[in-house]
Parts: structure tokens; C-alpha cells; sequence
């Protein structure tokens, strides 16, 4: 780990705790080393330091709007994290094409299928550019999901901390299917991810997949429920 690293991982750490009284005892099962996909919702900016400080030591890499590195100063953070710069609205080849590289060599990589932050927590419709990076190989995906810090301004105005909750979902595969997938289908694995997030959060925060009994698992092939402990050298 580099001393930039080093510093951000601690500062994260730091404002984090200073902000929330963590719920993140779950963050445990997901496994210590091997290529995963970790899909989580997205509620506001606190989402990526407390998940990137949280599964530390952990090698990780997550798909971030390109635009973040506008601003310098986020720029060098999100470098020193080794975050991937993801052109929104498009289907951005080489971003996944990265992604695509650090899971080879046995990275872990996060990605938010909302695309950008619904502020009050309730889950938005997943997007289909998802499932391009997530049939990769058949790579296990790990749904983790947050819930809680949505009026963490507010609480912070009051100097009040805020309950951040994380809850952890199964591994699974998304299978690739004979042929060519169409973009019907490829909304349908998405929305198929996206059912697992809403599963793991209360139902006030599954916006859109709030009917559960609409979830399909045409895609979906679950994989042993292992401990990161289980996992360990």
C-alpha cells in the first residue's frame, strides 16, 4: 500500500467515524482476497469512503462518475484509492476493459448499478451496463448494501452523528446466455442485481424493487455462503 494510500484510508477512516456511529460488522463476510464484484446502491459521497475504508486491507477498485475528478482535490483521493474514471451515459469500453484487467490479477471491484446518488436512499432502477462487467468470466458478485446516512447533513448541523448500516448479501454468478444477449435482457440481470440489494434493506429504502415477489433468477447461480475468516491465509 502507497503512502498515499495510506493517508487517504486513514483520513476516510477518521471523517467517517467522526460522522457515524458505524453498523458495519457484516463487511466481514465478504471474502479477503480472489476477484469479486461488490454491487452496492448509492445514497450520497459518504457511501465511498466508508465502504473503501471498511473492507480495507482488502485490493480494491471502484467505478467513479469521470466528471469527480473535475474537482483536484477528490481527483487525488480517488487516484490514490485507485479508482476507475467511468464516462456516464455511455458505454464506456475502457473503464470496464480496466476493470475488467485488475479482476484478472485477483482484485476486487465495486460498482454502483444506480449510475448516481438517489439522496433519500431509495433504490433507483439499476442500469444494464452492469451486467457487462458482471458476466466477466462468471466473477462472484457480493450485493452490500447501505442504509441510514441519508440525513447525515442534518444530524451533522446538530453536531449529531449519524447510524450508518451495512448489511451483506450471497455470492453469486450471473450466468451469460446463449447467443447474443439483448438489451431487454441484459435490463432484466440488472434489475435481477438489483432485487438483491433490496432484499437486504428495509422496505422503506427499495424505491423501485420494493415487490420482491416480482424477482426473477433466470441469471443468477448461487455460490457457498464463505467467510472472509474462511478465506484468510
Amino acid at each position: 500500500m502507497s503512502i498515499s494510500q495510506r493517508f487517504t484510508v486513514l483520513l476516510f477512516k477518521v471523517i467517517t467515524n467522526l460522522i457515524c456511529r458505524m453498523d458495519g460488522a457484516e463487511l466481514d463476510r465478504v471474502p479477503r482476497q480472489g476477484p469479486l464484484i461488490i454491487v452496492t446502491n448509492h445514497i450520497n459521497i459518504l457511501d465511498i469512503p466508508v465502504i473503501y475504508a471498511g473492507l480495507q486491507p482488502r485490493r480494491l477498485h471502484g467505478l467513479v462518475a469521470a466528471e469527480r475528478w473535475k474537482n483536484p482535490i477528490f481527483g487525488y483521493f480517488l487516484d490514490a484509492c485507485g479508482t476507475i474514471p467511468l464516462r456516464r451515459g455511455e458505454p464506456d469500453l475502457a473503464a470496464l476493459r480496466r476493470a475488467m484487467g485488475y479482476l484478472d490479477e485477483g482484485h476486487q471491484v465495486i460498482i454502483m448499478p444506480e449510475g448516481t446518488r438517489s439522496g433519500d436512499g431509495r433504490l433507483q432502477v439499476g442500469l444494464p451496463g452492469v451486467v457487462l462487467l458482471a458476466q466477466y468470466n462468471r466473477i462472484p458478485i457480493q450485493p452490500v448494501v447501505f442504509f441510514g446516512a441519508e440525513r447525515y447533513k442534518e444530524n451533522l448541523a446538530r453536531l449529531k452523528r449519524t447510524d450508518f448500516h451495512i448489511r451483506v448479501g450471497k455470492r453469486f454468478c450471473l450466468e451469460s446466455q446463449e447467443g447474443k444477449i439483448t438489451r431487454q435482457e441484459r435490463q432484466q440481470a440488472a434489475d435481477e442485481i438489483m432485487y438483491q440489494l433490496a432484499a437486504l434493506l428495509p422496505e422503506k429504502y427499495r424505491g423501485v424493487y420494493a415487490d420482491l415477489s416480482a424477482a426473477t433468477q433466470h441469471f443468477i447461480t448461487w455460490l457457498p455462503d464463505r467467510t472472509a475468516a474462511m478465506q484468510s491465509p
